[in-house]
């Protein structure tokens, strides 16, 4: 006989239907599945565009289970709390979420699944945010990488499993619990006039995903490893909004890549390369959390990096009017797209960190506020990769010249005219769309002149490396 009771599908940060081994395991035996999404206190604590960002995917994902004959029910409050309540109000009597790997989600779950069990539901947690789970991956003597080139090395030719196939339909319960609406939580209040300028540049849900990650697959790959670098050309995946969402899983990424590499992409390996970083940030925020908020390096606990949130200079570089047409361009990306090219994430990061000697943690709490694409453990490594601090990081002396980088991966002044429209004449949408994003009080339009340099760049380097000289390093 088939079992009746219901099983609860936890979603997280795993909105799709394919590829999705918990929803797989909920399906098993035929029950009915009750899809959930819990508004707990990881909800709360997001940045403004990544809330928003959020809210758009489930609005998505709420449509993909209606085409299949299902929905999601929405619920405000602790996890546990709410899990419990569900319990009582259904009879569910199993439970199952994918895995998350920051150290908030690693306590809640754990306390989650204990707590429901000792009260008689099955309580499973899945694969599914990362191609390899971080315990499994250990260097020849044992323990977890701290460097990325051998961790490449080490998984680059293990099997990763085949995507799963979504559902054609899921199993309804016969009465559906209460659910709150989506509107009603108001996820895009803090975007305020930002979300209408960001909104077309958003590629949201799992059909969505999987349009861009073929396309991409079968065109820009093959000149990747070159083309990646220049920020003017569509030549990346745009793929790091879905990954944050689980709109796409890692897991079809690799093998998209895989594919493209067999079939002669000379630049599909790099691109795979790049999901193997992304699985060694999961891997170090798992294995050493304190990457999340301190120096993953401990020696540079005492570098003298200034804290102040208020600093014209900091003002000017939040603002994108730093005078450094790369970072000003790459800042204003950010604020009219939500995402900003790799490239010049690590000009901007550089720029605060060393040539205004400013604390990376100003900017990755500024970027996890502005950022749709914002992951805790990628913006956690890549800032203190740029600051020297963190593990595989750029040397300490490496010092970006925004200028230089410019001329280098922008010769023709395309990305920044199309991102500064102070000094054009007609200067295009892109531009303008700045002012119509950024905070009304910033008091900006684009018929001001364009700020000189806030800091000369041969002063700000010379005054970075003379304090890491001063401090042995």
């Amino acid at each position: 006989m088939t079992d009746i009771t219901p099983s609860i599908i936890w979603f997280r940060r795993d909105l799709r239907l394919a590829d999705n081994p918990a929803l797989c395991a909920a399906l098993a035996g035929g029950r009915p599945v009750i899809p959930v999404f819990i508004h707990d206190e990881s909800v709360e604590s997001l940045g403004a565009a990544p809330e928003w960002r959020l809210g758009l995917s489930l609005a998505s994902l709420a449509r993909d289970l209606e085409a299949v004959g299902s929905r999601l029910i929405l619920r405000r409050g602790t996890a546990l709390e709410v899990l419990r309540t569900l319990v009582a109000e259904t009879g569910a009597g199993a439970i199952h979420w994918s895995r998350l790997y920051d150290p908030q989600a690693i306590t809640r779950d754990k306390a989650v699944k204990s707590a429901l069990r000792e009260g008689g539901v099955d309580a499973q947690s899945h694969a599914g945010h990362v191609m390899f789970e971080p315990w499994t991956v250990e260097t020849k003597t044992g323990g977890f990488y701290r460097v990325y080139s051998p961790m490449w090395r080490a998984v680059k030719d293990r099997e990763v499993a085949s995507p799963l196939s979504a559902p054609s339909r899921i199993p309804a319960p016969e009465t559906w619990p209460a659910s709150d609406t989506l509107d009603d939580w108001r996820m895009g209040a803090a975007m305020r006039r930002g979300a209408e300028v960001c909104l077309p540049y958003q590629r949201v849900g799992e059909a969505a995903a999987m349009d861009r990650l073929h396309a991409f697959a079968d065109g820009a790959i093959a000149d990747y490893k070159d083309a990646r670098n220049f920020p003017a050309v569509d030549a990346t995946s745009n793929l790091s909004e879905n990954l944050t969402y689980g709109e796409v899983s890692p897991r079809q990424c690799w093998h998209a890549g895989q594919r493209a590499l067999h079939a002669g992409a000379q630049g599909a390996e790099h691109w795979l390369k790049e999901l193997v970083w992304r699985e060694f940030a999961y891997h170090l925020m798992y294995h050493t959390p304190h990457i999340l908020s301190g120096n993953w390096r401990t020696d540079w606990d005492a570098f003298p990096w200034s804290e102040d949130e208020e600093h014209p200079e900091v003002i000017a570089w939040k603002q994108g009017r730093t005078g450094e047409p790369f970072v000003d361009a790459a800042m204003r990306e950010m604020y009219v797209t939500g995402k900003m090219h790799n490239r010049a994430r690590m000009i901007v990061a550089s720029y605060l960190t060393k040539h205004l000697m400013t604390h990376w943690k100003i900017g990755l709490a500024w970027f996890a506020d502005c950022l749709t694409d914002w992951d805790p453990a990628s913006n956690a490594m890549g800032w203190q990769w740029a600051a020297g601090s963190g593990p595989d990081a750029a040397p300490y002396f490496r010092v970006f010249n925004p200028e230089t980088q410019l001329d280098k991966f922008d010769p023709k002044g395309a990305y920044t005219r199309r991102w500064i429209a102070e000094g054009q004449r007609t200067p295009p949408a892109t531009a303008l769309d700045y002012f119509e994003a950024i905070p009304r009080h910033w008091a900006l339009d684009p018929a001001m002149t364009y700020p000189g340099r806030v800091v000369d760049l041969a002063r700000g380097r010379q005054r970075a490396l003379d304090a890491y000289e001063a401090r042995g390093f």
